[in-house]
């Protein structure tokens, strides 16, 4: 059996990010998305959900922009000048092994997000990390501590096999960014792996099978396809970043802007939908993922989406 989480990320950075995410669920294949709580649309993103009731919702857990979830003053080493969260993978680890960072303060910032989505009657059924972060040694650590005081039972493992290079700069003309997503994605992949006997050890739940991000910034209906195609037996997450481009999204940062239409694109097309159902994966959320299977059909039934080709 193939079983697919198609995870959204960024939930509640901009409002047209949520409502791209929404439509590419309730159009689409997309199952489940992880809610930014320091997100400038935070708010938005939790009213627009109830549109769609059968979308899972994780926790993005975010140490690289934006204002914190805790008072600036309780986590010093965390922010800049401004107030701002604003660390990058790197800096935070070249930080966290000359010990510049206080993990206690990471503990204090990420459990004030957590308990956020919770104030505002989310279950989260998964903690992921805003650009992997939640893998780094003793962030990771923090992490699935975290999990279990919220009983949170799932946490996300980017752990992906290698996608073949030369397969993702067929008809590339940004070449350079491609190679450089692929690298990180192995680098992404190494902590990952050390990560996945952590949660193993824990017994906290995670897909055995990962993909979207070597392809991150690059998934178009052609890489769905192929991603689809080759889709092992098992539960596998789909990672990615849908979202409409508008003003907020420009002045945001990110640096994933008209690719988020892209992906709109990709997750909505029929080709998609028709290769989902002629080799039969199960589209589930997290809440669905290590459930009994007679439970996790009665909650499928309750969802009001339709997949139609």
């Amino acid at each position: 059996m193939m079983q697919l989480i198609v995870n959204a990320d960024d939930f509640g950075l901009t409002e047209e990010v949520s409502r791209g995410i929404i439509d590419a669920h309730l159009r689409g294949i997309v199952t489940s998305a992880t809610i930014m709580a320091n997100g400038a649309a935070f708010n938005t993103a939790v009213s627009i959900r109830r549109r769609a009731p059968g979308l899972g919702i994780g926790v993005h857990l975010n140490l690289a922009a934006g204002q914190p979830v805790a008072s600036a003053r309780n986590i010093p080493s965390l922010v800049d000048s401004n107030g701002r969260l604003h660390w990058s993978p790197g800096s935070l680890l070249r930080a966290l092994v000359a010990r510049k960072v206080d993990l206690g303060e990471i503990e204090t910032e990420l459990r004030a997000q957590i308990a956020k989505v919770s104030g505002a009657g989310i279950r989260p059924t998964h903690l992921d990390g805003h650009k992997h972060m939640h893998l780094l040694p003793g962030v990771s650590q923090i992490v699935i501590r975290l999990a279990r005081e919220f009983s949170i039972p799932a946490i996300r493992c980017p752990r992906e096999t290698a996608p073949n290079l030369a397969s993702l700069l067929i008809g590339r003309s940004f070449r350079t960014a491609a190679i450089k997503q692929y690298l990180v994605g192995r680098a992404v992949s190494t902590f990952a792996r050390r990560f996945a006997k952590e949660l193993a050890k824990e017994g906290l739940l995670f897909p055995a099978n990962f993909c979207g991000l070597s392809q991150t910034g690059f998934l178009h209906v052609r890489r769905v396809l192929d991603i689809l195609g080759c889709l092992p037996e098992g539960v596998s997450e789909l990672m990615c970043h849908p979202g409409y481009l508008d003003g907020d999204l420009v002045r945001s940062g990110t640096r994933l802007l008209g690719q988020r239409e892209v992906e709109i694109r990709a997750l909505t097309a029929p080709t998609v939908k028709r290769l989902v159902a002629d080799r039969g994966i199960e589209l589930i959320s997290y809440e669905q993922l290590g459930m009994n299977p007679v439970r996790a059909q009665a909650i499928r039934k309750l969802e009001t989406r339709r997949y139609v080709a």
